[in-house]
């Protein structure tokens, strides 16, 4: 089985010539177009996130040696979250050859954060099943690049903040809640309200429930501390 024109220019970009491009296929066909002949690529996201793990936590530690456990966890979270795994795919536009269905595509789902996350996830299983943890490891070294040495010292996320800034003044955990959801089924809008218990409350608005609440709770954060 030799790989289509798209997905042969997509091995460069992504810097790896698959041996079995049948594996590749897979990992590019979302779950709304698979059937029992063609296998999507569910399984592969669960693979593809525990190789990315490693070849990242091996990555991490190598980058600082210094660093303890607690500053190691937030660059590790930061550079493995869905949100850092669609934006590499959206540098090698892998958005352009996933195979979706016809739902998916009137969507706009080769634009979603979170199926781009996936399907990335999913193509790093691939690369390890065709060439060996080596080949994934170069893969994953060379598209995540820079942000590897340039992650923050303190990487935590602001949802992550604000729960630990509220349990160390003996509050319950904040809460989000979508105030308004707004725009065309493929590109909507979510406006969310993140609250403390003593009342306080910071806004956000994004294109995906999760980067509403991340920006909710920066709102928040920025309240309650005046930075």
């Amino acid at each position: 089985m030799k790989p289509g024109r798209e997905l042969a220019a997509f091995q460069a970009r992504l810097g790896h010539d698959f041996v079995r491009p049948d594996v590749l296929l897979r990992a590019v066909t979302h779950s709304s177009l698979g059937t029992e002949t063609r296998p999507d690529n569910q399984r592969l996201e669960f693979l593809g996130d525990r190789v990315l793990g490693l070849v990242i936590a091996e990555a991490v530690m190598r980058n600082d040696e210094r660093a303890e456990e607690g500053q190691l966890a937030p660059r590790f979270n930061a550079l493995v979250r869905k949100e850092t795994c669609a934006e590499v795919a959206r540098e090698i536009d892998l958005g352009a050859v996933l195979k979706l269905g016809k739902s998916e595509q009137m969507t706009g789902g080769r634009r979603k954060m979170a199926l781009l996350g996936d399907a990335m996830e999913a193509l790093i299983a691939a690369v390890y099943l065709d060439g060996g943890l080596e080949a994934a490891r170069g893969v994953i070294l060379r598209l995540w690049g820079d942000r590897i040495s340039s992650v923050a010292p303190d990487a935590r996320d602001a949802k992550t903040t604000l729960q630990e800034w509220a349990q160390g003044r003996g509050m319950p955990p904040p809460t989000y809640e979508v105030v308004e959801r707004s725009g065309p089924d493929h590109a909507p809008v979510f406006r969310i309200v993140a609250r403390l218990g003593n009342g306080r409350e910071g806004r956000g608005e994004a294109t995906s429930k999760r980067a509403a609440e991340q920006a909710a709770a920066t709102a928040l954060l920025r309240e309650v501390t005046g930075e």
